[in-house]
């Protein structure tokens, strides 16, 4: 966002949001479960701030049709990654935004295939021992250590990152954002 020229602060939204909407991930598409999840933790926020937009994001991983949240430990983790080695699967990221005060919504997704090269079990073992894969759906982070595993991406990188920056800007100028100007320098 800093990078973008927004200016922002960071809302928590609520804590319960995410573990509330986990049981329908089974009963949902990955691009329902990752709309509502951002569309709750966007007017979950919004309830602190008067005016202004709020924007709430949420990115799930899925292959083979099953949604996969964040690991809850390390054989979560080690699972997910099996999952994945050798295989496509898709991230979808969904974003919503909120105007306040007269709350209008506006949401939209963005989907990104990535597909893994085969992952030996000693690879998958090291990167579990780091701290990367547990705050990340699918027990991964392209940007980081795990970028290595990928073997073609195919849509929007930034989507996998967590944040897909057109989709974003596309919401914000359709609310009436319009950023500060900055000097080029």
């Amino acid at each position: 966002m800093r990078q973008l020229g927004l200016e922002f602060r960071l809302l928590r939204p609520d804590a319960g949001i995410e573990e509330h909407l986990t049981g329908r991930a089974t009963r949902s598409t990955p691009r329902g479960f990752a709309l509502a999840c951002a569309r709750a933790k966007a007017l979950s926020a919004s309830l602190f701030v008067r005016s202004g937009i709020v924007v709430g994001v949420d990115t799930v991983v899925a292959v083979n049709g099953q949604i996969l949240g964040k690991p809850r430990n390390r054989a979560d983790a080690r699972r997910m990654l099996r999952l994945l080695s050798g295989r496509t699967h898709t991230v979808t990221s969904g974003v919503a935004v909120v105007r306040m005060p007269d709350r209008l919504v506006l949401t939209g997704t963005e989907t990104t295939r990535v597909a893994f090269r085969q992952l030996s079990d000693r690879e998958i073992e090291r990167y579990i021992a780091t701290p990367e894969p547990y705050d990340k759906a699918g027990a991964y982070g392209i940007q980081e250590l795990a970028g290595i595993f990928v073997r073609r991406v195919s849509g929007c990188y930034l989507n996998v990152v967590g944040l897909p920056v057109e989709l974003l800007l596309s919401l914000l100028k359709q609310v009436g954002y319009r950023p500060p100007r900055t000097p080029v320098g």
